[in-house]
């Protein structure tokens, strides 16, 4: 007997249709419509994100072409598509199937599809950002959804500017999207997490590699040695101060109102001041979200929002989310990603900003496209 749907798990032809219906919507608004690959190379995700990226994606073999990569979103595809035919500014909209693993949440789909809109190349951020997030507002307001905002930006400006060696720095901000792990890395530079005994005996003897053994697995003997020389260098290195600790704290504990959210990171900012920049930036996509019609007055800022999405987004980062159903994942979410154009795009950048909807978590809520 098969299966009949229901509204938790609306049928793959009903989530199609309401799929396609949202980026007829889009596509409405001028946007193009856009068709990538279910199949991409690997290596380009791979020299993006590291070896971290094989246990979120699925990776197989092709005798031809090497190492291919279910696509676990449209963002990348999107991006090398817009950089390869430098045109902007420019709209797109797409849909179709992404695949994740869902190790941590095993009763979450590791198959679901994905509507997205994008906007490339607008001469104003905050305008930008505005557009995008009122659309999503726009299209998902019979959903009674509550929205919550962050920046990563203001992330990166916290680490760009805290009192760390350059080793230490690019430490954690290659980690400002593992929340875990740059708390791990926080309380160890501040020498609150002591270092482990068997690395202790490890970086103490004068030769790491003798009775080492055979070689297992892809790291090759240089890269090992090399990789302990920055953990001895680490090592020695004087603890975070105290000062610093507590401003990574407060910053991460932000979670108010924009306007309060905003006047909270000023008071944080005169004791780190190169975040102010990057509140200049919020304050003025507050502006024009008001301008697009959106309540900032009750709109929530959450500081550690987007930690655990995609890693491109380096700015502007939204949600929304279904209060009466806390089990299901956000409905849609989006960002800035200016950097991912630039490391896509042969060294040329374009504003991009944008966002995706899954079709089956609206069906599931009961809406109606």
């Amino acid at each position: 007997m098969v299966a009949q749907p229901t509204n938790d798990r609306p049928g793959k032809s009903q989530v199609r249709r309401a799929a396609e219906q949202l980026c007829d919507k889009f596509a409405a608004t001028g946007a193009d419509r856009f068709e990538a690959d279910i199949l991409f190379p690997a290596e380009v995700l791979l020299d993006l994100y590291g070896e971290d990226i094989r246990a979120r994606a699925y990776v197989t073999s092709d005798p031809a072409q090497g190492e291919m990569m279910l696509r676990p979103d449209f963002t990348v595809p999107v991006v090398q598509y817009h950089m390869d035919r430098n045109e902007t500014p420019a709209r797109y909209t797409y849909f179709g199937e992404v695949f994740r693993k869902q190790e941590d949440h095993p009763d979450r789909r590791s198959e679901f599809m994905q509507v997205g809109y994008e906007l490339f190349g607008g001469g104003d951020a905050a305008l930008a950002d505005a557009e995008v997030f009122s659309v999503f507002a726009e299209t998902l307001k019979p959903l009674n959804l509550h929205a919550v905002t962050g920046d990563i930006g203001i992330l990166i400006a916290m680490v760009s500017n805290l009192r760390v060696s350059d080793a230490r720095r690019a430490a954690l901000m290659r980690h400002i999207w593992r929340p875990a792990r740059f708390t791990s890395l926080v309380k160890r530079f501040a020498g609150v997490i002591p270092t482990p005994p068997s690395r202790k005996a490890l970086l103490e003897r004068s030769d790491p590699m003798a009775d080492a053994g055979p070689m297992v697995g892809l790291r090759g003997e240089s890269e090992i040695v090399s990789r302990i020389a920055a953990l001895r260098a680490d090592a020695e290195d004087t603890p975070m101060c105290g000062e610093d600790v507590d401003l990574i704290s407060a910053v991460l504990s932000v979670a108010e109102t924009c306007p309060n959210a905003l006047g909270r990171l000023r008071d944080i900012a005169v004791d780190l001041p190169g975040i102010n920049p990057a509140l200049s930036k919020f304050e003025a996509r507050c502006e024009a979200l008001t301008r697009r019609g959106v309540d900032v007055e009750t709109l929530r800022f959450e500081a550690s929002h987007g930690r655990s999405s995609m890693e491109y987004y380096d700015g502007f980062v939204f949600g929304f989310y279904a209060d009466a159903r806390p089990d299901l994942p956000p409905v849609a979410t989006g960002g800035r990603y200016d950097a991912l154009t630039h490391r896509l795009g042969h060294g040329r950048a374009i504003p991009a900003v944008g966002g995706v909807i899954r079709p089956d978590l609206v069906l599931a809520l009961g809406g109606t496209v």
